[in-house]
């Protein structure tokens, strides 16, 4: 029997914007940390900076699905891509903590904002029976970024100064804005949302979640911390092991949503965590810049399985009108995992040394084993949170 088409003219919309969104994202994601040492403040002021980015994520996140119902698609996908994309615009005159973390909040509000609703119109828009593999592209189209961004920007920070990479990461979000026209303006069921509260009460949704966000929240550590971490090798050690990770994790999404469509996605989170500990605890040989590189090989290639089954699993288990809750609560997922990491390893780095808590970091993952394995053991098609 012939596959149902999967690209679509409205899909190919959320691709762009997409694109955009996380290129502005990622672009800035090591370099802020960076550029508030560079006016003064210390590892632990860096750390804040993802802190604060990701605590206005994850705010934003929880509020997002009663956006999109009263205001629909496309003018809150707009919004979202003004308030990520404009505030960078300011960093070059922020010179003060305050001013940058101010900055870093804003453009948490937008970037919340661009992730669930780009997640859950390309769960509505794709064929069912090939949600897995549209989301597996959906995520090469959104890990691109990371890919390009996270050492471009780190090298571009170096070599043409911060002000660049500033006004690069503002003008990627708001070209975005081109690709508004022709996105449905909302769904059919949006009367009938699921809310957040009722996706929170759900044991089916927040497994998957919380084995996730342990992988998100050790990539918060390496994204922040790596480029400072590493300092005793090469100079571009850390920029191609962040693009190495991130190649890692780009190709995995995608070979688990091909491989979740076929066989399901419920046995691939277990050794993804694993697979993702495994990577993170080589990062203990800082020394070493072949350790450094091929550990984020390894970890990426988890984080990216981990990424697309957890996604996979709660789309599955919620009816149509639940999409924008699923997506909201598996970015929140992921996003105070990127602010937890982000945050709370420069507290533990300063008592322990990296080394130490690289270490420390990579055993606190194992301990999302549990809810994965009970995940696995419970799996359901379908969440009943309606």
């Amino acid at each position: 029997m012939t596959k149902p088409s999967l690209m679509n003219g409205a899909l190919m919309r959320v691709f762009v914007s997409s694109f955009g969104a996380t290129m502005s994202f990622y672009l800035l994601l090591s370099v802020v940390p960076l550029y508030a040492t560079s006016v003064g403040a210390s590892g632990i002021g860096a750390g804040m900076t993802t802190g604060a980015l990701m605590f206005a994520t994850v705010a934003t996140e929880l509020v997002t699905p009663r956006l999109v119902a009263r205001f629909g698609y496309q003018l809150v996908f707009a919004a979202g891509l003004f308030l990520l994309g404009a505030p960078a615009l300011a960093l070059p005159a922020s010179a003060s903590m305050l001013a940058i973390l101010v900055v870093c909040m804003v453009r948490g509000v937008g970037f919340a904002i661009a992730v669930v609703v780009g997640g859950s119109l390309v769960a509505s828009l794709v064929p069912a029976e090939r949600r897995g593999e549209g989301l597996g592209l959906y995520g090469v189209i959104v890990q691109i970024p990371a890919i390009v961004g996270l050492p471009l920007g780190l090298w571009l920070s170096g070599h043409a100064g911060f002000p660049t990479v500033f006004v690069l990461a503002a003008a990627a979000a708001l070209a975005g804005l081109l690709a508004m026209t022709g996105l449905p303006r909302r769904t059919a069921v949006h009367a009938e949302t699921v809310g957040i509260l009722d996706g929170l009460r759900s044991p089916a949704l927040l497994r998957p979640a919380l084995a996730f966000s342990a992988t998100a929240m050790a990539a918060g550590v390496v994204v922040t911390f790596l480029p400072l971490a590493a300092t005793r090798n090469a100079a571009n050690v850390a920029a191609l092991a962040l693009l190495a990770q991130a190649v890692a994790a780009t190709f995995t999404r995608w070979w688990a949503g091909h491989h979740g469509d076929r066989h399901g996605s419920a046995k691939l989170l277990v050794p993804a965590l694993l697979v993702a500990a495994a990577g993170l605890s080589a990062e203990v040989m800082l020394g070493s810049p072949i350790a450094v590189v091929l550990g984020m090989v390894v970890f990426g290639a988890g984080f990216g399985v981990a990424q697309n089954a957890s996604l996979v699993l709660m789309f599955e288990r919620v009816p149509e009108s639940g999409y924008d809750t699923a997506s909201a609560l598996w970015n929140l997922a992921y996003d105070a995992g990127l602010g937890v990491g982000g945050a709370a390893f420069g507290v533990l780095a300063a008592q322990t040394g990296y080394s130490a808590a690289f270490a420390w970091t990579a055993a606190l993952m194992l301990v999302a084993l549990v809810p994965a394995l009970r995940d696995r053991a419970h799996a359901a098609p379908r969440a009943d949170i309606a």
